[in-house]
């Protein structure tokens, strides 16, 4: 095969040879085994991940999912034996075939093309659970992202932080407290490769940050047609505090996050240039890489440029997706904190301190204010989104100020509201069954409402079926995870067993699995404990609970809800209907969205920017019930799911009313209908509202919808 010249430095190159160095472990009938391994394509092609577990399962699950470690730690004997198994040859073959027809297929004919492609920078990215650089919603919107630009053949590469420790990991006690720990990741067995230049050595870049030199490698991971370029600043020609800088996401030290911001964003354009690649346009998933813009405009200055001029070009090229609704998520950092870390680049952008500062800044001139990465990313950006309808309306008012001679209904925030990625999310027997009623092109429709007209026509018990088959695993999961999790705090053995013993796959069961920040108030699960427990323990009509997710190691709030709700354990009976996932990823997430009868989203409205979570669910025939705020706010129409309307004011009876309202829809409508069964034992009428969730849901919600306005409404209107 011969090399691309005008790819010699953008890593294709040395994934072409690393699929070679890994097909030397395997005989000549699995010899696609290798190029499938090496892009992640896989993960969301039905039948592929299957290919990769059938060799060995163990290992399969022990390493996270990682096919490269399964084909090189593999005993050969198992290989050989694969390979003469005419029926997993073909699979391959077939898996092999469409990759390889995908990756030679045309792009989307708009005015983005591969020469100028979307480069999409962003601080994490959960593409899937063998890469943990990814720490919760932002980084799995990423991730699903650039899958569905993949899939539309949008050409688009994508820039991340290689993080070694990635996100902490996390260990309940048994009374209840969290504990953080970290892992290394062995990013020389991931199907991942380290990009070298013309000269076959490993390709840097470099910048001063705290008045040292660092130097900065790219890592390549393929994810369909989309290259992800990942910055490393792990190295032995760095000094050991800059080693450090890529080395945890969202890490708690000011000055390490201000580095790893410029890492990203200055390095990011860096490293584009030094692979080749010119984007037509930087799209900011977030402020972390707003930085990017002060390197852009150093370059147009340094080739004559005016300051307006420059500006002017590096708004023309970029777009800025805005997630945090409260102004203390968007960082500022005081002239005090930024000249140690980032004095030497700013002497090199040429332009005045003060007008530098000011790009970040609210009040223009105001030297006592601090510099923040939204303000900086909004006055580089063309045009600038929130992640849905209500989100748009709280920015805009957040970042009024910005444009003081405007309405607060004028300023220029719109919104792209967030969709999940279809493949990823819908468990295969929900696949299985709508091959066979939407008919053999679904796949490539999934914005299209007619389509999901059809899912009117399932059959109700087909469509329960399907729903029974995922809470049973979703059950037989939680009683393996559970006796694991329980085990490991050195619960008493009847504590342990109870898991295995009670959690029945005929309940009802609710999920609340997300990050554990104080405002997705978790506690209101448990604000009326005795009404809460009576649910539980009802003896016709029980429901069963899932519940996972983190507190940020530093959101001692969310830890003591956390704390207080595993004291609810020692109540009768809870024991077997309440479980706690620990260390919540992208390996049990899959599993708990498509299994759960029922989704609770209790955010204390306006927080919540979109959410997703509950657009996962729905794609597998689950249910939500849900805070009017994020996505849910435009998706409720009264028959596909629930609702509550919170109130305004005090906090505390806002908690209070939001706790009963979530009790008495429990109690008054969900539980009654789950169990209102037809002779056939069918629930008629909730098979009804999961129709109309998937009919009305899915085709709004999804990535691809998403990707699609971002293209018409963002992209293209340059």
């Amino acid at each position: 095969m011969s090399i691309d010249s005008a790819r010699a430095c953008d890593g294709w190159r040395d994934t072409a040879r690393a699929i070679s160095e890994l097909a030397e472990h395997l005989p000549e009938p699995l010899l696609p085994l290798a190029r499938v391994a090496y892009n992640y394509r896989w993960s969301w092609m039905p039948g592929a991940a299957a290919l990769f577990c059938d060799i060995d399962p163990g290992i399969w699950r022990r390493s996270e999912c990682n096919p490269r470690y399964v084909i090189e730690v593999v005993a050969p004997h198992r290989l050989h034996q694969l390979a003469n198994q005419r029926e997993y040859v073909e699979r391959l073959r077939i898996v092999a075939s469409r990759l390889d027809a995908e990756l030679a297929g045309a792009s989307a004919g708009t005015s983005i093309s591969p020469e100028r492609p979307v480069a999409y920078f962003c601080s994490e990215f959960g593409i899937h659970c063998s890469l943990p650089l990814y720490g919760g919603g932002l980084g799995v919107l990423a991730g699903d992202t650039i899958k569905a630009a993949s899939d539309l053949a949008l050409p688009m590469v994508a820039v991340g932080l290689l993080y070694r420790q990635g996100y902490f990991h996390q260990r309940m006690d048994a009374d209840g407290w969290q504990h953080e720990y970290w892992t290394n990741t062995r990013c020389e067995r991931l199907p991942a490769v380290r990009v070298t230049g013309a000269d076959e050595q490993t390709l840097t870049v470099k910048m001063v940050i705290r008045g040292r030199t660092v130097h900065i490698q790219v890592w390549r991971i393929d994810v369909g047609r989309v290259p992800v370029y990942l910055l490393d600043t792990d190295r032995d020609d760095n000094h050991p505090i800059d080693r450090w800088i890529t080395a945890r996401l969202y890490v708690g030290d000011r000055h390490t996050r201000l580095a790893q911001y410029a890492v990203l964003g200055i390095g990011g354009v860096r490293a584009l240039e030094a692979l080749g690649i010119h984007p037509g346009l930087v799209h900011l998933n977030e402020g972390h890489a707003a930085l990017s813009s002060h390197e852009r405009l150093r370059r147009f200055l340094a080739t004559g440029h005016s300051f307006e001029e420059a500006l002017a070009l590096v708004r023309k090229e970029t777009v800025f997706t805005t997630h945090t609704p409260v102004a203390a998520g968007n960082e500022g950092y005081s002239q005090e904190e930024v000249e140690p870390v980032l004095g030497d680049f700013i002497d090199d952008v040429g332009i005045p301190r003060r007008t530098y500062y000011d790009l970040g800044r609210v009040v223009v001139g105001d030297d006592r204010e601090p510099t923040n990465i939204t303000p900086l990313a909004l006055r580089t950006s063309r045009a600038a989104n929130a992640v849905s309808r209500r989100h748009a309306a709280v920015a805009r008012a957040m970042w009024q100020p910005l444009w003081r001679n405007r309405r607060v209904e004028d300023v220029p925030i719109g919104y792209v509201t967030n969709g999940v990625h279809t493949m990823t999310w819908m468990s295969e027997p929900m696949q299985a069954l709508l091959d066979r009623y939407l008919g053999p092109d679904w796949r490539t429709r999934l914005d299209e409402p007619a389509l999901w007209a059809q899912v009117e026509e399932i059959p109700a018990p087909e469509l329960w079926k399907v729903r029974c088959e995922l809470r049973e695993r979703l059950v037989k999961h939680v009683g393996e995870q559970s006796v694991l999790d329980r085990l490991g705090r050195g619960e008493p053995p009847a504590y342990v067993e109870a898991a295995v013993r009670t959690f029945d796959p005929q309940v009802l069961t609710i999920g609340f699995a997300r990050r554990m920040a104080t405002y997705k108030r978790f506690y209101l699960l448990t604000r009326f404990p005795d009404r809460s427990l009576s649910l539980l323990n009802n003896g016709t009509t029980p429901m069963q609970l899932v519940v996972a997710g983190k507190a940020h190691p530093q959101d001692q709030e969310a830890k003591n809800a956390l704390h207080s709700f595993f004291q609810v354990k020692r109540a009768p009976l809870v024991a077997g209907r309440v479980a706690f996932l620990e260390d919540y990823d992208l390996h049990q997430a899959p599993k708990i969205v498509a299994g759960v009868d029922l989704w609770l989203n209790t955010p204390r409205p306006p927080l919540e920017a979109s959410g997703t979570s509950g657009m996962k669910v729905a794609l597998n025939g689950g249910l939500n019930l849900s805070v009017l705020d994020g996505w849910w706010a435009e998706a409720y129409d009264g028959t596909n799911g629930w609702a509550i309307e919170s109130t305004d004011g005090d906090a505390n009876a806002q908690d209070d009313h939001d706790a009963a309202a979530l009790l008495d829809l429990l109690e008054r409508e969900v539980i009654p209908l789950f169990y209102r069964r037809d002779a056939d034992g069918i629930p008629v009428g909730w098979v009804q509202r999961v129709k109309a969730s998937m009919r009305t849901l899915i085709p709004q919600f999804t990535a691809e919808r998403m990707l699609r306005e971002y293209a018409a409404t963002m992209y293209l209107n340059g």
